[in-house]
């Protein structure tokens, strides 16, 4: 039993009701695959059924079966067909947008950067414009502040006075504040090169947008599709063909082993029970059988964020770190693997971490795996993924030491 649990503080919505609204719309499924109860709207075939078999269940399973294709390089499953890649996003928050920050919204972006360029600025233009007003606000100021630096020593040689350089005889201000000053000129307008498309024909803007972008699955999120849920199939780039899932055993396994090609590998892997692939998938799969939504932490130096729902309603309440434990420690010493976290950290290390977490509102978590040792479990095991029941995991809360709360 795991020892995290939702936080139960109330906290204020800052999203309008319509929005949040919509949001539960879109967003209502946390699993790509959807029961539907066929007995709110029975039909005729659905009411015989039931009155043959009273004890039969009228649930229909809706599994969307989507596709994507194994890249070796960037470890990961690719999903390009954006229907696909919506319904995984929407219902489960799985994966992220190779060209965004997690929902797949490039094309979006493009066609409203393209609306903003008939209508005024684009983005860009906006920022480049405030970065020109930022570099002459900065030239003022440094005249402004040598015309007033050579102003007080002429006075104290001549006169023996000594001036203010900030503020006038009058109160007024000598060198510009950069909440009050506006340029005494208007800034040129770039002069902006029109691209060729624009030069041969304004209407090239109503010609449709291709969208480039794909749906990026850790290994471990298409694992879990494809083994747990039954609703991923994983192709080979080369052929095309369907992976087994024998070969997709092999293949994510061997992904974290160095080849010169830049194909899938789906030969045998060596059997090891620290292979970064089954180490990382038994603690998101632990996570994801919880209940929680699980995303990539490396931009808070973690290596999952949980999130109860998902990232458009609220921020992660968890960070994971997974510290490998060797049963053996000389199944460490043999191992071809240098897995991160599996030897012991320094303390400042630990605090640094803590703190950047703490700083977000974000409880840290050492999650440790145990790696079986060899000695005890046969490598057979590892043929299939049945070897994960002999993974354990244990968590670590780690809070940091406030003395003027935690005096007692």
């Amino acid at each position: 039993m795991s020892l995290i649990q939702p936080s139960t503080r109330p906290k204020p919505s800052q999203k309008a009701p319509g929005r949040r609204n919509e949001n539960n719309r879109i967003y209502a499924n946390p699993l790509p695959i959807i029961f539907v109860d066929e007995q709110e709207h029975p039909s005729v075939w659905h009411k015989a059924l039931g009155l043959l078999l009273p004890g039969i269940s009228l649930t229909r399973i809706l599994n969307p079966h989507c596709e994507g294709v194994f890249d070796a390089t960037t470890r990961s499953v690719w999903v390009t067909d954006m229907k696909h890649a919506m319904t995984l996003w929407q219902r489960g928050f799985f994966g992220k947008g190779d060209l965004s920050r997690s929902e797949p919204s490039w094309l979006a972006r493009q066609v409203n950067a393209r609306k903003q360029a008939r209508t005024g600025l684009t983005s860009e233009e906006v920022t480049a414009k405030r970065r020109a007003e930022r570099k002459q606000f900065k030239l003022d100021r440094a005249r402004a502040m040598a015309a007033a630096a050579a102003e007080a020593e002429a006075a104290f040689k001549e006169e023996g006075r000594v001036i203010s350089t900030v503020y006038a005889a009058d109160g007024t201000r000598i060198i510009p504040s950069a909440a009050t000053w506006k340029p005494s000129q208007p800034l040129p307008e770039s002069a902006r090169t029109p691209s060729p498309a624009e030069s041969e024909d304004e209407d090239d803007n109503d010609v449709p947008i291709e969208n480039v972008e794909h749906l990026q699955l850790t290994l471990s999120e298409a694992f879990f599709l494809l083994w747990s849920l039954d609703c991923l199939s994983v192709t080979h780039p080369e052929t095309g063909n369907a992976l087994s899932l024998t070969q997709i055993w092999c293949a994510f396994q061997n992904a974290h082993v160095p080849s010169p090609s830049p194909l899938p590998n789906l030969d045998p892997p060596e059997r090891r029970f620290d292979n970064p692939f089954l180490v990382n998938y038994v603690a998101y799969h632990h996570y994801r059988s919880l209940g929680w939504v699980v995303k990539n932490g490396i931009k808070f130096c973690v290596d999952f964020l949980l999130y109860k729902r998902g990232p458009v309603f609220s921020h992660a309440e968890f960070a994971i770190v997974v510290c490998p434990v060797y049963e053996d420690p000389a199944d460490q010493e043999s191992s071809p693997f240098k897995l991160q976290n599996a030897s012991p950290f320094c303390w400042s290390w630990l605090s640094t971490l803590n703190r950047v977490n703490a700083q977000v509102q974000k409880t840290l978590i050492m999650s440790y795996v145990t790696i079986p040792a060899r000695s005890r479990v046969s490598d057979a095991v590892l043929s299939s993924p049945a070897c994960f029941n002999h993974y354990s995991i244990r968590e670590v809360i780690v809070r940091r030491f406030i003395p003027a709360r935690m005096r007692d």
